[in-house]
């Protein structure tokens, strides 16, 4: 029963990490009701694991390394709801529970007790992928939104938006603004969610050495540029050039990313 408590935590923190972007970067608070509760329920359901861990293996102090990740996991978990009992904020959610929801991953699919059967693990793997093209595709269209963006300030600076070879291209910069966020808004929730599937179906079957390998790194590192991007054009309501900028640095990161396959042990696909 164990590692059934700790697994059914693990579904929930993976849906209060993707619940808290809406309430704290779409301005949408009632997503807080969905987020908050959540984490609780699996904090209580965490907590229950991890006493009937210890008390299996009759010791009251974590020794195992699936018992630290599974302590510090609930730890920062209980951190989270503390900081929103003070200050009623879950901004610090964004960040903390995907961390939460990787190191109580680690603790509950441990190599040598994966429960995912061939076709079911088949659909996880098909639905993380499109998850993660799903993500990548509205990040190009930010991008490129992004440039239209830019080009069409210039224009209007020289007076010339009625003339010349882009006249039909005569969008309000308003709009396309709002394009090139509302698919940044779009794609965020599907790498979140596509990599929360990943780390889960890898875990179970890689072990710990999954979180190693170079393209997890540089896509969890893209995640947070992604995010990062995300924050700054809402917080001070960026533009323009930079960004174009800001897009052009967290496609880059794509890149890298596709790049890195040569390099991953996970992701390496050969040819019979």
């Amino acid at each position: 029963m164990t590692l059934i408590w700790l697994r059914f935590a693990v579904l929930l923190y993976g849906v209060a990490a993707l619940a808290v972007l809406p309430a704290v970067l779409y301005d949408r608070p009632r997503w807080r009701h969905i987020a908050v509760p959540a984490t609780i329920a699996a904090a209580f359901f965490h907590f229950v694991s991890l006493t009937e861990m210890l008390d299996a293996a009759h010791h009251r102090l974590p020794v195992e390394a699936h018992e630290v990740q599974s302590l510090l996991a609930l730890i920062l978990a209980l951190a989270f709801l503390l900081v929103y009992a003070r200050y009623r904020s879950v901004s610090l959610g964004i960040f903390v529970l995907p961390i939460v929801f990787l190191l109580s991953t680690l603790a509950a699919f441990r190599p040598g007790e994966e429960s995912f059967s061939a076709p079911i693990r088949t659909w996880w793997v098909f639905l993380h992928i499109v998850l993660l093209l799903a993500a990548y595709a509205a990040l190009v269209v930010s991008l490129l939104a992004s440039l239209l963006y830019l080009i069409q300030e210039r224009r209007l600076k020289s007076k010339s938006a009625r003339e010349g070879w882009l006249s039909p291209l005569d969008t309000p910069l308003e709009t396309i603004d709002q394009i090139a966020l509302k698919m940044l808004l779009f794609g965020l929730p599907c790498m979140t969610a596509g990599l929360l599937i990943g780390s889960v179906i890898a875990q179970a079957q890689y072990g710990a050495k999954y979180f190693g390998d170079p393209k997890i790194l540089l896509t969890f590192a893209m995640w947070i540029a992604y995010v990062a991007m995300i924050v700054v054009r809402r917080a001070s309501g960026l533009r323009g050039r930079r960004a174009v900028y800001l897009s052009s640095l967290v496609f880059l990161c794509v890149l890298f990313v596709w790049a890195a396959n040569q390099f991953s042990a996970v992701h390496r696909f050969t040819t019979p």
